[in-house]
C-alpha cells in the first residue's frame, strides 16, 4: 500500500480483511497503518525506493493511494520490474495531472463536461492545469473574487483552464479499471469547502457521505466507458480507479474533473459499504482482466468527518497531543490517520487533515449521528470540522 493518508488507512483496513492476504506492507504507512501490517521509510514518490521495497519482499501487488507518485510515473517504474500494480501509467494518469488533456480526452470521447472558456470573466471557475491537493479551484462571481483567484491559481503554475460555473449537486463516482472493463463503487458526496454552508477555501475535503441516489451504471456507461475506450484507442490503457467529480445539472451530469485514484475522503465513506473481496479485484485489475469482477454492498449508509489543523488550508499542525482516538473507536466508530505521528507512544498531529472519523447506520441520518458522537471524544490543539456533513442530503454545490 503505497501512501499514508485517511484514504490509504481505509484502503488498507478493507484490504486486511481479504482472505487471500498473507502480508500487508505500507510505505510510508502512517500509526493507524501500522496496526494493520508493516511500515516502511520509502517516501511514495521515491519509485526507486518502492521497487527496491517490493522487490525485497516479494510483493504480489502494489496498490497505489496518491495522484502525485502515479502522475511522475512510479506504476511504470514497478510493471517494468514485472510488478503487478493497480494504479494507471504516467500517461493514462495524465487525465489528472493535466486538466487540459482531460479536456481533450473527453471531447474526443463525447463526455459531456463544462464548457471551456478562451477568457477568464465573471462568473467562471478558475483551475490550476495540474495538480494542486484538491486546492486549486477557484469559483469567481464577481471581478474581486476574479482578480484574487487569478492570483490564488498563479501559485500553482503557469497554466491555468478557464470554466463555466455549473451549478448543481457535485457527486463523485468511482470505477475500478482493468485497461478496458468497468466495475462500479458506491457513488459518494464530498464537500470540499472549509466551512459550514460550503463556504470559505476549497479543500482536499472536509467530509463525505454514502450512498447518494443516483444510477451509477448509467454514469459509468455516459462517462466512464467511452473515457476508458479513448485512452485505450490512444495506446495508454487506464488500469486503475477512475474518479469523475460530476455536477448534476438541470441539463443532465457534467463532469467537473478526473482523477486517477481513490477520492480522499470518499473512501473512507465508501468501502465500510462494500461487502466482499476487494483485494481479488484490485488485483484481477491489475492482471487486466476484471470479466466477471463485482463487489456487493450492505444496506448501511456511512458518514465521514475530517477533523482539520485550526489552520487547514493555509496551514498545518504538527507535534500537537491527540486525546480520545480509543475512546471514539469504542462507540463502533472507525477512525482513519489523516495526518498522524508518534513521538514516543504519544500519538501526535503531522498535517493539515488529521483524522477521519467514520461510522455507519441504518441511515444516512443515523451515520452522521454517530459520526458526530464519536468526533466529539476526539480532541487535539486547534482542532476544526464542519458541523454540517451530510445534514442536508444533495445540498445544492456550485464549482
Amino acid at each position: 500500500m503505497v501512501g499514508s493518508g485517511g484514504r490509504e488507512h481505509a484502503l488498507a483496513w478493507k484490504l486486511r480483511q481479504a482472505p487471500g492476504l498473507t502480508e500487508l506492507h505500507a510505505a510510508p504507512g502512517n500509526p493507524g497503518i501500522a496496526a494493520l501490517g508493516s511500515c516502511h521509510p520509502v517516501r511514495a514518490e521515491d519509485g526507486e525506493g518502492l521497487l527496491a521495497l517490493s522487490s525485497a519482499l516479494d510483493i504480489d501487488l502494489v496498490v497505489v493511494g496518491p495522484e502525485a507518485p502515479l502522475v511522475a510515473g512510479v506504476a511504470d517504474q514497478l510493471r517494468h520490474a514485472g510488478i503487478a500494480v493497480f494504479g494507471p501509467s504516467e500517461p493514462a494518469a495524465r487525465i489528472e495531472g493535466s486538466k487540459q488533456f482531460a479536456k481533450e480526452v473527453m471531447r474526443a470521447a463525447r463526455v459531456p463536461t463544462a464548457d471551456t472558456l478562451a477568457v477568464a470573466r465573471p462568473p467562471c471557475v478558475l483551475k490550476a492545469d495540474g495538480l494542486a491537493a484538491g486546492k486549486g479551484v477557484v469559483i469567481c462571481r464577481d471581478r474581486a473574487e476574479l482578480e484574487a483567484g487569478l492570483r490564488a491559481v498563479s501559485a500553482f503554475g503557469d497554466a491555468i483552464v478557464i470554466e463555466e460555473l455549473l451549478e448543481g449537486q457535485e457527486v463523485s463516482v468511482f470505477a475500478l479499471c482493468d485497461g478496458l472493463r468497468a466495475v462500479s463503487l458506491p457513488a459518494a458526496q464530498d464537500f470540499k469547502r472549509v466551512g459550514a454552508g460550503d463556504t470559505g477555501p476549497n479543500t482536499g475535503g472536509m467530509g463525505s457521505y454514502s450512498p447518494v441516489p443516483i444510477d451509477v451504471e448509467e454514469i459509468l456507461e455516459l462517462v466512464h466507458r467511452p473515457v476508458l475506450a479513448e485512452l485505450a484507442a490512444r495506446g495508454t490503457p487506464f488500469i486503475g480507479t477512475l474518479y469523475a467529480g460530476l455536477m448534476l445539472t438541470d441539463e443532465g451530469p457534467r463532469v467537473l474533473e478526473f482523477n486517477c485514484r481513490f477520492g480522499d475522503p470518499e473512501t473512507q465513506s465508501v468501502l465500510p459499504r462494500l461487502d466482499g473481496d476487494l483485494l481479488g479485484v484490485l488485483a484481477a485489475a491489475a492482471a487486466g482482466n476484471l470479466r466477471g469482477a463485482e463487489l456487493s454492498l450492505t444496506d448501511e449508509a456511512a458518514v465521514t468527518v475530517v477533523l482539520a489543523a485550526g489552520n487547514y488550508p493555509a496551514q498545518g499542525d504538527i507535534g500537537s497531543p491527540i486525546d480520545g482516538v480509543e475512546a471514539a473507536e469504542a462507540t463502533g466508530a472507525l477512525v482513519f490517520h489523516a495526518g498522524t505521528a508518534l513521538r514516543g507512544d504519544r500519538l501526535v498531529t503531522n498535517g493539515g487533515r488529521i483524522l477521519n472519523v467514520t461510522a455507519r447506520g441504518d441511515t444516512v441520518a443515523d451515520a452522521r449521528e454517530r459520526t458526530y458522537s464519536a468526533c466529539r471524544l476526539i480532541s487535539f490543539p486547534g482542532m476544526r470540522f464542519r458541523r454540517d456533513i451530510a445534514e442536508k442530503r444533495g445540498i445544492s454545490a456550485v464549482r
